[in-house]
C-alpha cells in the first residue's frame, strides 16, 4: 500500500508549496503535480500519471477535493476509476476518505458543492462583465495608441517611414505599430 499524492494549481503564478508540504506530511511516497492547469480541464497530464500509477490498496491523496476537479460528474468518474482499481481516495482538508461508505457519501456531497462554487463564480463574473459593459467599461489593458495616433501610423507608413521609426516617434514598440497597420 502506497500513498500517492496529487497537487494542482490553476495558474503558473500560484505556488504548489502548501499542497506539497501537506502531502509529504500525509506520507505521500510519490507526488504528481499539475502547474497552471484548471480544475475544469479534463486533460491533466500529471493526474493521469498518478491514476496510472495506482495499484490495489494504494490511496490517492489530495490536499483539497477541488484539486481533483470542479465538475461533480468528472470528480465522481475519477473516484469510480480509483475504486475500480481497488485503491482509495483521501482529501486532507475536508477529511474525506473513501475507504468507508460514509466517506463516499460525503465525497458526493462535497463534489456537488465544489461544482456549485465554480458555477456561482462564473455567474458572478459574467454578471460583473455585463454590468461593466452596460456602463461602457471594458476589461483589458488600456490602448497605447488612440484613433488619431493609429491614423497617423497609417499615414506615416504610407509615406514610406519604417515601423521602427514610427514606433520611436510615438513611443511604442514596432509590434504595436504593426498591430495598428493591420
Amino acid at each position: 500500500m502506497a500513498v500517492i499524492g496529487y497537487a494542482r494549481v490553476s495558474t503558473a503564478e500560484q505556488n504548489l508549496d502548501l499542497q506539497l508540504t501537506a502531502l509529504q506530511a500525509a506520507g505521500a511516497a510519490r507526488t504528481f503535480a499539475d502547474n497552471g492547469v484548471s480544475g475544469s480541464t479534463v486533460e491533466r497530464p500529471q493526474l493521469s500519471r498518478a491514476l496510472d500509477r495506482l495499484e490495489a490498496g494504494d490511496v490517492l491523496t489530495l490536499w483539497k477535493l477541488d484539486r481533483l476537479g470542479r465538475n461533480t460528474r468528472h470528480v465522481l468518474d475519477i473516484i469510480e476509476n480509483i475504486r475500480e482499481r481497488g485503491a482509495g481516495f483521501r482529501a486532507l482538508t475536508e477529511g474525506l476518505d473513501t475507504t468507508g461508505p460514509m466517506g463516499t457519501a460525503m465525497l458526493t456531497i462535497m463534489a456537488a458543492f465544489a461544482q456549485l462554487e465554480r458555477d456561482t463564480m462564473i455567474e458572478r463574473t459574467r454578471a460583473g462583465l455585463a454590468a461593466a459593459a452596460a456602463n461602457n467599461r471594458h476589461g483589458g489593458r488600456p490602448r497605447k495608441v488612440d484613433d488619431a495616433a493609429a491614423a497617423r501610423v497609417r499615414q506615416l507608413k504610407g509615406k514610406g517611414v519604417s515601423a521602427s521609426d514610427i514606433g520611436k516617434m510615438l513611443g511604442v514598440s514596432r509590434a504595436t505599430v504593426y498591430r495598428y497597420l493591420l
